[in-house]
């Protein structure tokens, strides 16, 4: 039998402050370092989680090889379990090099501490990792482990967003999101949209003139979507959802700003500027439009196997 490998995906360092402790209190203005000391705590913090789940891994993983990497650039194969430590974001980052035939596990390596909040809420934004996705923190990270391991846990398979450019797949699946905007925030975007049907029979074409067009799938409703107006999603629904955000309209148009797009359906959006950009799942992935260009969105795409937590499927 051959043996099973897991990977473990870890939030780099880099994002979080590089000075040292024994340095900050070089800082002289008090609310400085208050805020320093905050962003240290929580380099520290992740790295503890690390540790732990690292040896935690380590006795209960016996028969596994385990790879470990700070960084994703192809897709992950030849594994039969992933596991990231971080935040929502993390789990993102492997989404992107998945397909749907590998069960992820998001560990929250930093959670917001309500206590902390409420302490500099006069201060500063204490807020750490939401980690809306994730399983696990360091306190039930053994006992979910023990049950996947033991077979007492099964994923969840959560809808993605399939993006066709000019009837070409692009090799990334959304799990969040898709934004389609000018490289400049500032510039109207100019484009058409429909919702298809798969005989082709539709809603009538929606002109708009606006700073870009968001549509994000369940997972994602929670997050930017909701932020601009939106409405959160059941976890496990196919449907998505989209904005057209800052329209210039009169105002019964809106109405047609605003929307969802079943799984029978996909959204066709032709782009009338000269450049143009989609993000997938934040501005780390990003392929270039230019006018004419057709864009298909739907959630005909492989699901991922998510380890998700227990409050959001029940």
């Amino acid at each position: 039998m051959a043996r099973r490998r897991l990977l473990l995906l870890l939030k780099p360092f880099d994002v979080l402050p590089t000075h040292q402790s024994d340095n900050i209190s070089n800082f002289r203005n008090p609310k400085l370092l208050q805020v320093l000391k905050y962003l240290d705590s929580r380099r520290l913090v992740h790295k503890e989680a690390i540790n732990f789940c690292q040896n935690i891994l380590r006795k209960k993983l016996v028969d596994w090889e385990a790879v470990y990497r700070f960084n994703l650039c192809r897709s992950i194969c030849d594994v039969d379990l992933v596991v990231t430590i971080g935040g929502d974001g993390t789990l993102l980052q492997a989404s992107n090099f998945m397909d749907n035939s590998i069960p992820v596990l998001g560990v929250n390596s930093d959670p917001t501490q309500a206590k902390e909040v409420e302490e500099y809420n006069e201060e500063f934004d204490a807020t750490r990792s939401t980690g809306y996705l994730c399983a696990a923190t360091v306190e039930n990270f053994e006992q979910i482990m023990d049950d996947i391991l033991e077979n007492h846990a099964r994923p969840s398979e959560v809808s993605r967003m399939s993006v066709t450019l000019n009837s070409k797949q692009l090799p990334t699946y959304a799990l969040n999101d898709v934004l389609i905007a000018h490289p400049c925030p500032a510039t109207v975007s100019r484009f058409s949209f429909s919702i298809k049907k798969e005989d082709q029979s539709g809603s009538s074409l929606v002109h708009c003139r606006s700073s870009g067009l968001r549509v994000s799938t369940a997972a994602g409703s929670t997050a930017a979507m909701l932020s601009a107006g939106g409405f959160a999603m059941p976890i496990l629904s196919k449907d998505l959802q989209y904005i057209v955000r800052e329209p210039i309209a009169p105002g019964p148009y809106n109405s047609l700003m605003h929307g969802t797009v079943k799984p029978e359906e996909l959204m066709e959006i032709a782009w009338y500027c000269q450049e143009g950009l989609i993000y997938i799942d934040g501005s780390h992935l990003v392929h270039s439009v230019q006018h004419g260009d057709i864009i298909e969105l739907s959630s005909k795409a492989p699901k991922l196997k998510v380890f998700l937590p227990s409050d959001l499927i029940s």
